[in-house]
């Protein structure tokens, strides 16, 4: 009889604790949950997870798929958790395989008559929704909620896909008193596990299960089981500035790293680098397109770049022709889809079509160019101690010239040479050149999120300031600013919109310059009349300094934060106005003048108001200098804003002299 044992590397690992019954009864309601009036935790919170319980394992059955049994108790405390009720269960599929769900029991527990009453869920009223070729959701909504009760789901999920070993997830957007997860997995499944967040486990314990899986054949396998838990969790608070949620929250995660039969075979399921470049040179959709892609550019690109004997302006006319060629599809993507020759045809594709398309056209014109790639902002980050190639789904291209590199995308036809969208800015990248061993790349924003802002007015004796505005915005800002513009069918129909959008501001004239050429800033300038008066005191004027860019709350509200503020790029704001009036008009109130400064040179915010003769001049300046802030500097970032915000609420207030 063939036996497979753990390694006693692993055997060390085990606790000898005794055994337990997994999970805990359905339907075992407390009456003081139903009691509960708040969560002494965080008395702010609308709902809070009583219980939750999650074990997965692979079944012994024939199809040996991994199943997953879930179970959670959820405390309603008012009506705006009424959502929690909606429950949402995501069932994977591919290649004809699918994953299926089981066993469902749902229940609805009320207060009556001091009882507890039970409304169950009529299993009839659950459906499928098909979302995708790759994705179904099965659908419910427990019945009889209420405000008080207490919500209880438990189901069986039964996967085929058995290398992908279920994550589990401690933290949500509500706060859970316990949560518990179980892994049992064979010992001759090895598995990489990870623990993502802040937070820190109140039980990790592990145990040998001998004999515990028997697939048939006489073969044998003891298991190790895993305990995870976790109390007390705080519910995660999404604020802005923030990449994706996945890379904070508190959970466990497994990738399988190898896999050894019971033949003595083993298959290395997670590889070393080395073999990664060596599938993605030699794969069709990566490699090969590269290989191949160089003759599909050649006769248009040839005559393009004939005349041209300056390197940089040469690869920067092959980007353009590029960016100019193909319309995106707004489908990310390492792998070109459809391949170079057919996206080239039909003029469009996705991230992979175009940007290897790209690195294929420059490598034709005689650059040297490789493939970066990626994982987006709102993706996650890339496990860096291992290759896990699924976690990356963006390629960019990597060109040296004279002796300076450059990242490109020419998936946005409004970003320039040399600048990545922001949704790319996520930590480091691994490049893949045509010879030698790939290797890490850090990808940092090299532009700002930069506006300076001038305005040049003078008060008039009917009560209007009429003048002169002149908005120059740069790197990120003007990138957003191109594509708004863009998105109107004319330009009088954006001066409409803004029209709309600042009350009491008329645009009497406006130009518009640079909104084609991309390396240089682009440059708004408007002539403007700006109604003044008070509706209640035709004696008492008003203008608010900051109509054009407006801090109208703080994006910064948590009283910590556990994650990065991560900005993308620097951000630099200037405003500078100088405003003449009449001598029956003077200047109400001076307002304060603000300066505070971030430490280690972070960053800072001026805000000046001065009146000199009828002249008063306002200066405000934001300066933030990096683009990732840690958890650290939180608390000062938070309090710089709430400044910003403060200042931007003042009004240059003027008086009629009796």
């Amino acid at each position: 009889m063939a036996k497979l044992l753990l390694t006693p590397l692993l055997l060390l690992l085990f606790l000898t604790a005794q055994a337990q019954e997994s999970g805990y009864q359905f339907g075992q309601i407390a009456l003081f949950q139903l009691q509960m009036k708040e969560y002494d935790k965080d008395t702010t919170s609308n709902a809070v997870v009583l219980q939750e319980f999650g074990e997965s394992y692979i079944d012994n059955s024939n199809d040996h798929n991994l199943l997953h049994n879930y179970h959670v108790k959820i405390k309603i405390l008012n009506s705006k958790a009424f959502d929690q009720a909606n429950i949402t269960i995501p069932l994977f599929k591919q290649n004809g395989k699918s994953e299926k769900v089981n066993k469902i029991q749902a229940s609805t527990y009320n207060l009556v008559n001091g009882k507890v009453e039970e409304t169950k869920l009529d299993s009839r009223k659950t459906f499928t929704e098909n979302k995708s070729k790759y994705l179904d959701l099965v659908k419910f909504t427990l019945p009889n909620i209420q405000e008080g009760c207490v919500i209880e789901v438990k189901y069986t999920l039964e996967s085929p896909f058995v290398f992908n070993f279920r994550s589990w997830e401690f933290q949500s957007d509500i706060p859970k008193m316990h949560s518990e997860y179980w892994a049992k997995i064979p010992g001759n499944y090895l598995y990489n596990i990870t623990l993502r967040g802040a937070r820190k486990l109140d039980k990790q314990d592990s145990e040998l299960l001998k004999d515990c899986f028997t697939p048939g054949g006489g073969h044998k396998a003891d298991c190790a089981l895993y305990k995870f838990a976790m109390a007390n969790i705080p519910a995660f608070v999404e604020e802005e500035y923030m990449t994706a949620k996945s890379n904070f929250l508190s959970a466990v995660y497994f990738e399988l790293k190898e896999l050894q039969y019971f033949d003595g075979r083993k298959e290395k399921i997670t590889k070393e680098w080395k073999d990664v470049d060596l599938e993605l040179r030699n794969d069709a959709k990566f490699g090969g397109q590269l290989r191949k892609g160089k003759d599909v550019f050649r006769e248009n690109l040839t005559a393009l770049i004939a005349a041209e004997t300056d390197s940089l302006k040469k690869a920067q006319k092959i980007f353009d022709f590029i960016k100019g060629w193909y319309r995106w599809n707004d489908t990310y993507g390492k792998y070109s889809e459809f391949g170079i020759k057919k996206a080239y045809e039909s003029k469009t594709g996705n991230v992979g079509d175009i940007n290897l398309s790209l690195i294929a056209a420059l490598n034709m014109g005689g650059f040297k160019t490789e493939p970066v790639i990626l994982s987006t902002r709102e993706n996650g980050l890339p496990i860096d101690i291992h290759p896990v190639i699924s976690d990356f789904n963006y390629v960019v291209a990597r060109v040296a010239i004279g002796g300076k590199s450059y990242l490109l995308d020419a998936t946005d036809p409004f970003v320039s040479f040399g600048m990545l969208p922001i949704r790319c800015l996520n930590g480091k990248g691994r490049a893949f050149p045509e010879k030698g061993a790939s290797y890490w790349l850090d990808i940092l924003p090299t532009e700002k999120q930069k506006q300076t802002i001038y305005m040049d007015l003078s008060l008039q004796t009917d009560g209007s300031f009429k003048g002169k505005v002149v908005n120059s915005s740069a790197g990120y800002d003007a990138l957003q600013d191109r594509k708004h513009i863009n998105s109107f069918n004319n330009h009088d129909e954006y001066i409409e919109s803004l029209d709309e959008k600042w009350s009491k501001i008329k645009i009497v004239k406006y130009d518009i310059n640079n909104l084609e050429t991309l390396d240089k800033a682009l440059s708004q300038t408007f002539e403007v009349s700006i109604e003044g008066f008070d509706n209640l005191n035709k004696n008492k004027l008003f203008l608010n300094p900051f109509f054009m860019e407006s801090w109208e709350k703080n994006p910064f509200t948590a009283k910590e934060r556990t994650y990065p503020v991560d900005l993308g790029a620097p951000i630099e704001t200037t405003l500078t106005i100088n405003l003449q009036y009449p001598n029956e008009f003077e200047l109400a109130i001076l307002p304060t003048p603000v300066t505070l400064a971030l430490p280690n040179g972070g960053g800072r915010f001026i805000f000046s108001v001065q009146n000199i003769g009828n002249k008063v001049v306002v200066t405000s300046m934001i300066s933030l200098s990096k683009p990732v802030y840690s958890s650290e500097e939180y608390i000062y970032l938070k309090e710089l804003f709430n400044k910003i915000v403060q200042s931007y609420k003042t009004n240059l207030v003027f008086n009629k002299k009796a």
